[in-house]
């Protein structure tokens, strides 16, 4: 069994109540489908507490990219000119070990498990932009959660089990032949809780439980006001639902 979290957006006590939970889950593999950091302050915090497990696998979010973008004096792409500014502050306070260790990190990870392939990735890319740059926006538009439109989105991928992120509702939708998950937002919820999914994998099916644990948020969002977050007004109402209400 291994679970499955995604979009933790710096957002360290959501990070450490799943992963509490986690551990309790009997599960031998994590897989972060990522967007570790970004929108949440908590980016160091987060990324020692993912690097220092050797039970986690991690591939890099849109977020990420972009962060390390600037950080690699590379070209930042205009689509998320609009966050450039929280984006820099993200990276002004990242710890330089964690620079080349993000940068090592893949878009995506397949394997196969008991006759099942498997994909994990941030969000669809079509294969031939699989190794632009953030610059060029190579991950697809996020469509509405449902079975046809997940069905025509990753209509060029022939995994049987797809994990995914990005889009911070949660997704679980599958028929004969592909089974569309996605455990929403770890980080980013209208409501204290962290969500996580767990997944078995046995004689070539999979089940899948959908969870989520609940953790004290209070000082995690009024820390936005205290560090000075760039769009953080913005960030509460949209990502965590003006909770401090």
């Amino acid at each position: 069994m291994f679970a499955v979290i995604t979009d933790i957006h710096g957002n360290y006590p959501a990070l450490r109540a799943a992963l509490q939970a986690i551990d309790q889950s009997g599960v031998h593999r994590i897989f972060c489908l990522g967007d570790m950091i970004g929108i949440g302050p908590d980016s160091n915090e987060v990324l020692h507490m993912l690097f220092a497990r050797n039970d986690i696998s991690m591939i890099t979010g849109n977020h990420d990219e972009a962060v390390l973008a600037l950080l690699n004096g590379e070209e930042y792409p205009n689509s998320h000119l609009h966050v450039r500014s929280h984006h820099e502050w993200i990276a002004s306070r990242l710890e330089y070990s964690f620079i080349q260790k993000l940068n090592n990190l893949p878009r995506a990870i397949k394997f196969t498990h008991e006759a099942l392939d498997v994909l994990m990735i941030h969000y669809h890319i079509n294969q031939e932009r699989f190794k632009d740059h953030i610059s060029k926006d190579p991950f697809s538009s996020v469509v509405e959660p449902s079975l046809p439109n997940l069905v025509e989105l990753f209509s060029d991928r022939q995994e049987n089990l797809i994990c995914f992120g990005h889009h911070h509702p949660s997704h679980y939708f599958a028929n004969h032949d592909h089974t569309f998950l996605n455990p929403g937002s770890l980080g980013c919820y209208e409501k204290p809780a962290a969500r996580f999914a767990l997944v078995q994998i046995a004689e070539g099916q999979s089940r899948i439980e959908l969870k989520e644990v609940k953790y004290d948020n209070t000082e995690f969002l009024k820390s936005y006001s205290k560090l000075e977050v760039p769009d953080r007004d913005f960030i509460l109402k949209i990502f965590h639902g003006n909770q401090l209400r």
